[in-house]
């Protein structure tokens, strides 16, 4: 079993930067690829980045060169920079821990609460 929980969200105006983090707590962080991912009202959960457990990581066409996914293994913690955000950045933002490959939420085994992330105009 593997606990995660986001922090870090709020609200930013456009242009505007914001950090979240994700502490994670139980199996061996190390072994788990780290996602996060983002639901707006009225739209399905969608993909941001990932750092897969090997170091590599991977991003959404839609934040590439804005986000920046990064994971500090002796806190069991994974990071999310977010710079020039967009309003069309607006969501909750879950952190999720899964050992599968993918980007897919259904590979993810394990799910934080969420964190509300807004971008005024």
């Amino acid at each position: 079993q593997v606990q995660l929980r986001e922090s870090g969200g709020g609200l930013v105006q456009a242009g505007g930067s914001l950090g979240l983090s994700c502490a994670a707590s139980g199996r061996t962080f190390s072994n788990y690829g780290m996602g996060w991912f983002r639901q707006a009202p009225g739209k399905e959960r969608e993909f941001v980045a990932v750092s897969w457990s090997g170091g590599s990581t991977y991003y959404a066409d839609s934040v590439k060169g804005r986000f920046t996914i990064s994971r500090e293994h002796a806190k069991s913690t994974v990071y999310l920079q977010m710079n020039s955000l967009k309003p069309e950045d607006t969501a909750v933002y879950y952190c999720a821990a899964g050992r599968a490959r993918a980007i897919v939420a259904a590979a993810y085994e394990y799910w934080g609460q969420g964190t509300q992330v807004t971008v005024s105009s």
